[in-house]
């Protein structure tokens, strides 16, 4: 058994005279449906398949077996013409590849207690359950099936992937669930990477899987749990982080505690706000290399900003 002793407990969890973002309810995680438009408006054009639905998977490339090559149809895409045929025929024509079906996607959920931190807003933990329900209700409404693998710090809590409302309703109460569970707990047991390498086992070849996290702690062992899950699925690195860890807090004495431990800082230097940025903005390039070297899409998001608008799928 381990004792949390992350930096970011030492600071406030919040701003704000209430209590919400502490947690995060099931309506909540319900009401995240109505940002799915807003999402699926970004891509530059959707396509019709009876098999598929009606919308083509946000988490989808193209597929990579060509169909056929065909007239070019006023609203296709330009990025499949076929220039060689094209030149000798002298009309447009395209390239149509077979979609992929059945597709899983997967979230990847740290909910330990080491992500009970936000100064404002919500906490890393709430933020990490709101994206989850986001994914899941993009997952839905796209025709694929949806997973889910939810750390608390104690339990691992998996979801078989499945492409119904019920299932989608059941990791919500979990998440719930867990994001309260937290608030009561100061103990780690196990590590979000061990429990990522027991996800590897059971996925298919070709999922996509998205790993919310803070990653404040990028060891060796979680990164050689990622480096192996890129190796069988399509990994999306989502980091969770709070304004303290992107502006120094502003000049003055604080005193920061964890446990029966207190420090007394200040924060008035230029030299303290310089080493204070230069601290965390290389914690999250090093996450961001490590994702470049291994092929994996990486994303930031700011847990105080609307996530909807952070997230970056296509």
């Amino acid at each position: 058994m381990k004792r949390l002793s992350t930096w970011s407990k030492i600071f406030s969890r919040a701003e704000e005279s209430d209590n919400s973002g502490l947690f995060v309810s099931l309506e909540e995680l319900i009401e995240e449906r109505r940002y799915v438009g807003y999402l699926r408006r970004l891509r530059p054009k959707l396509s019709v398949s009876n098999q598929s639905g009606d919308v083509k998977s946000a988490f989808k490339g193209r597929g990579m077996e060509l169909e056929e090559i065909r007239n070019y149809i006023h609203g296709d895409d330009v990025r499949d013409m076929d220039w060689r045929v094209t030149a000798r025929k002298g009309s447009p024509y395209i390239k149509l590849y077979a979609e992929e079906k059945d597709r899983e996607i997967y979230v990847a959920a740290d909910m330990s207690p080491y992500m009970v931190f936000g100064t404002r807003k919500q906490l890393k933990s709430v933020s990490v359950a709101k994206i989850a329900g986001l994914l899941g209700w993009m997952s839905l409404e796209n025709k694929d099936r949806f997973g889910c693998m939810i750390y608390d710090g104690h339990q691992n809590y998996v979801y078989k992937p499945r492409n119904h409302q019920a299932n989608l309703i059941a990791i919500f109460k979990k998440l719930s669930e867990v994001s309260r569970k937290i608030l009561q707990t100061q103990e780690v047991e196990g590590s979000f990477a061990g429990n990522l390498r027991i996800l590897q086992q059971g996925i298919k070849n070709g999922a996509s899987v998205f790993v919310i996290s803070d990653y404040n702690f990028m060891t060796d062992e979680l990164k050689k749990a990622l480096a192996g899950l890129s190796k069988k699925a399509k990994v999306y690195l989502i980091n969770i982080f709070d304004i303290l860890e992107d502006v120094a807090p502003k000049a003055g004495e604080y005193m920061a505690a964890e446990g029966k431990e207190k420090l007394v800082f200040n924060s008035s230097s230029k030299l303290f706000q310089k080493a204070y940025k230069s601290h965390f903005e290389e914690k999250r390039q090093e996450v961001k290399k490590f994702a470049l070297k291994f092929g994996c899409r990486y994303m930031e998001v700011r847990g105080d900003i609307e996530l909807y608008k952070q997230l970056k799928l296509f």
